[in-house]
């Protein structure tokens, strides 16, 4: 356990805590910084021209523990796969948005038709390693499971899809993508050993990675993950999901990504019924709490700890 646990943790830890100094001012040097919308929330301003694209210390620290383990641990595959193929389509987006100054970085339709693609590549990979298809465990029903039959493959095309959304949504505040993904990744983790999924050490060289890329993205930020590591986590979260028969479980431990997701939906769509008004006074949801008086570091620290009490919730639903 301390081979497939601790080791992958720290050297993850390690490597994103050693690229930090090398890559913040790299980044800063070829000017990928971020830039902050001046009708967004004013304190922000402020954090215009940090770097961004910091996802790529995330990935990289995963994907270098995470190849040479899948070696003996082939059900990892899947896993690496979903997770480095969102962090590609993130950072094909930060590089255009930042880098070549196209605002709106890569179009709707290609950036939907990427997610495709590498959603059904996961999708016949981890058939390989699922004999019984792609079920689904029941929270809090003892080991039963739900098999959606025909439904499987949209469902997991949905599922995935949102998931990433959720992810990336969550990604505004300094610290705040990082600590909750943080909290789901040590579920994985657990979840992993209880059920004998073989994936443990992907949720392990996550948590490590966080953790050293918390040490530049806790308040106040020195780096930005960008897309590349807000989509990047979001397929490392729904890909562990798959592989060990949890996707339900995704709303439980993953309900600060399914509320930001909610409040931005909730929020266009009240927009455009009503022609003008809102229900939030800034969505995503963290913004709107922003707005009301709430500091980034008690934010970040109420959606953490909401995340850690759903995360000991699903495990007990096990």
């Amino acid at each position: 356990m301390i081979r497939l646990i601790f080791t992958p943790a720290l050297a993850a830890l390690m490597i994103c805590a050693v690229l930090g100094p090398i890559g913040i001012p790299f980044l800063r040097k070829l000017k990928m910084g971020q830039t902050e919308r001046e009708e967004g929330v004013e304190s922000h301003l402020k954090k215009a021209g940090t770097p961004t694209m910091g996802g790529i210390f995330i990935l990289t620290a995963m994907l270098l523990v995470c190849i040479p383990a899948a070696r003996t641990q082939p059900k990892l595959v899947p896993v690496i796969i979903l997770t480095a193929g969102f962090g590609l389509i993130g950072f094909l987006d930060d590089f255009l948005k930042v880098v070549l100054r196209r605002s709106d970085g890569l179009l709707a339709w290609q950036k939907f038709l990427l997610q495709l693609m590498f959603t059904a590549v996961f999708a016949f990979l981890a058939s390989r390693f699922l004999p019984g298809g792609f079920v689904m465990r029941l929270p809090f029903s003892g080991g039963d499971v739900w098999d959606p039959g025909w439904l499987s493959y949209p469902l997991l095309f949905f599922v995935v899809i949102g998931t990433v959304n959720g992810v990336n949504f969550t990604d505004g505040l300094d610290g705040l993508a990082s600590s909750v993904t943080l909290a789901v990744s040590v579920f994985f983790i657990v979840a992993s050993l209880l059920l004998e999924g073989g994936v443990e050490p992907a949720g392990a060289a996550c948590a490590g990675a966080l953790l050293g890329f918390l040490l530049y993205n806790a308040y106040p930020a020195k780096i930005f993950m960008g897309d590349t590591g807000s989509l990047a986590l979001g397929g490392f979260v729904a890909g562990m999901a798959y592989m060990l028969e949890l996707p339900l479980y995704i709303p439980l431990i993953g309900l600060v990504y399914l509320v930001e997701v909610l409040s931005v939906m909730i929020q266009v769509s009240y927009f455009k019924l009503t022609h003008g008004k809102r229900i939030f006074k800034m969505a995503p949801i963290h913004h709107h709490f922003e707005l009301c008086g709430w500091s980034e570091t008690r934010i970040v620290a109420v959606f953490s700890i909401l995340t850690c009490a759903m995360c000991l919730l699903g495990l007990i639903g096990l």
